[in-house]
């Protein structure tokens, strides 16, 4: 079926059909407990009255979790997947509040509720948060989750809260300011708008991934990392950009980064989004094997599960109803709605050369200099 956005509507800027996706390695795998995991978050949701009325509630089961955490960890322990989903799930409405209808949400409030919120995952129960239902959910997930992560994940999982929050602060002052990013400064930030660590810690810990913080903290596995990041962030920006098309200013999106930059509209920025994209892949591809060639078995498996991070968001994206139905151009979500997309083995560009982008091109620089 394809996306749902109703004949009364304003056109889309960049239409509905997005170009094929470039992506060599293995695709369409979903955990097989996906079913129950949807099943016990819902549950977990209404237990907190997480959303105020049934439309809100049809919204916010729209962002489909559940299905994102199965298809991104496709082989996982149920248990730690379920909290993973409910941390999606929370997050999600905490995204939807800072980028509601009542206009930008001011940087300091951003700010104090993030700072506040990273002090109740090292300490719950410090007494930070006013009562309310999203607050509740919120201590009850961080207790379960110093439950369920070992310090060194929960570590990693605080540390990645706080490049989220940091970069969900740098787009509230832009949004303030009336301002839209240079590329340098959008590229150098948007993994951490993305929540990479805040999601990857998720991933190893319910796959039970345990690679050493030396190895992990190696320079080319991060920029394997970051690259992975990054080509999330590019998709989603392909998929949200028409659920987000009515903010004023416009979101800071890669389409209007990039039409900002060139001089162009966001639809003749598509060719351009989808180059970064692929040649950030194709970096992807060549130090994933330069890596894999001494990896041990903790990290092949790490490699293994960016791949399954960054082709299980695509495909999560394609169907969700809050991508594909969005909620600016339909009252309620639409059951079955897709984009459809299509798959390529071939890079839109077929450059090997580093980004143009200055905070990027250290990614290339972790190749060994006969890959170069």
């Amino acid at each position: 079926m394809a996306p749902a956005y109703g004949d009364n509507t304003r056109p889309s800027r960049i239409g509905w059909q997005l170009p094929p996706f470039y992506w060599p390695f293995e695709r369409g795998l979903i955990h097989p407990k996906a079913a129950e995991l949807e099943e016990r978050s819902i549950a977990w949701i209404d237990a907190f009255g997480l959303y105020p009325d049934a439309t809100e509630r049809a919204w916010g089961l729209a962002s489909r979790s559940a299905d994102l955490v199965s298809r991104i960890v496709p082989h996982g322990d149920v248990e730690t997947m379920l909290v993973f989903a409910q941390w999606c799930y929370w997050a999600f409405a905490a995204d939807d509040w800072q980028d509601s209808d009542a206009g930008a949400t001011p940087t300091a409030s951003v700010v104090a509720h993030g700072t506040r919120l990273l002090r109740v995952l090292e300490a719950p129960g410090t007494g930070l948060l006013p009562p309310g239902p999203h607050n509740a959910a919120l201590e009850d997930l961080a207790a379960r989750t110093r439950a369920v992560l070992t310090p060194f994940q929960l570590r990693r999982f605080t540390e990645g809260t706080q490049e989220w929050l940091l970069g969900a602060a740098s787009q509230a002052a832009h949004a303030e300011r009336g301002t839209m990013p240079g590329l340098n400064d959008f590229a150098a930030t948007r993994s951490w708008i993305g929540g990479t660590r805040f999601l990857l810690t998720w991933c190893e810990a319910a796959a039970g991934i345990d690679v050493p913080a030396d190895v992990l903290y190696s320079p080319p596995v991060q920029a394997m990392t970051e690259a992975a990041g990054f080509i999330v962030a590019c998709d989603n920006d392909l998929f949200s950009y028409n659920k987000d098309d009515h903010h004023e200013p416009l979101e800071q999106n890669l389409l209007n980064v990039l039409a900002e930059e060139h001089g162009c509209t966001p639809a003749e920025a598509l060719p351009a989004a989808y180059a970064l994209r692929d040649r950030s892949m194709t970096l992807f591809v060549r130090l994933g094997r330069q890596l894999a060639r001494g990896a041990d078995e903790q990290l092949g498996r790490y490699l293994t599960a960016l791949e399954h991070w960054i082709v299980g968001d695509t495909e999560y994206h394609d169907r969700a109803p809050r991508y594909a139905s969005p909620r600016n151009r339909n009252k309620l979500p639409v059951e079955g709605a897709s984009y459809d997309i299509t798959w390529t083995d071939t890079p839109s560009d077929p450059s090997v050369e580093p980004l143009p982008v200055q905070a990027l091109a250290w990614w290339w620089q972790q190749l060994d200099a006969p890959s170069r």
